[in-house]
């Protein structure tokens, strides 16, 4: 494929003849949050407050040092300057706090999700341990079960405690009589 025609394809993208600057976005938006975050100080309030309080002073007070005098133009012009760069900065840095905050907000969401599946999966699991705890015998359901056992076998049993030829039976709820294996 010769030059001319890979000049011509729409596919192949072109190569600059100039040396373009290469900026790392993610390096511009850190700097200019700092930046941002910096205007919003107290301290940059206060040092922007003594600079005009000194450029006034400076201004009014010495007559041979008047570089911007009474109406303040060149003062003026130095806070548009430093507005017009200003805003930018800030709206680039709420724009990437935005992000952040979308990104978040959606991991915040998933979790949510997520989490409620859980609940719901060990809210069914432990319905089905009550259901299938419902159907064991418990210690409680034996005791009274063999209770009842031992009422009936006593009710059966002769009052006096004898057997049919006179001698005495031992009793099958006494443990002392009980044959251990």
């Amino acid at each position: 494929m010769s030059d001319a025609s890979a000049r011509r394809r729409l596919d192949t993208p072109r190569t600059s003849r100039y040396l373009t600057p290469r900026l790392n976005v993610e390096a511009v938006g850190r700097v200019s949050e700092a930046i941002a975050r910096f205007l919003g100080t107290g301290r940059y309030l206060a040092g922007q407050t003594v600079v005009v309080i000194v450029w006034i002073l400076l201004n009014i007070g010495a007559f041979a040092w008047q570089w911007d005098p009474y109406p303040f133009i060149l003062l003026n012009l130095a806070f548009s300057t430093q507005a017009a760069y200003a805003a930018p900065l800030i709206l680039l840095a709420q724009n990437r706090q935005e992000n952040r905050d979308r990104v978040a907000l959606e991991e915040d969401r998933r979790r949510a999700q997520q989490t409620k599946a859980d609940t719901e999966y060990l809210a069914r699991e432990l319905a089905a341990l009550r259901l299938a705890v419902g159907e064991v015998a418990t210690r409680d359901y034996l005791r009274r079960e063999l209770d009842e056992i031992r009422d009936l076998l006593a009710e059966l049993r002769p009052v006096d405690g004898t057997g049919d030829d006179g001698t005495s039976k031992p009793d099958p709820g006494d443990r002392r009589t009980r044959k251990t294996d």
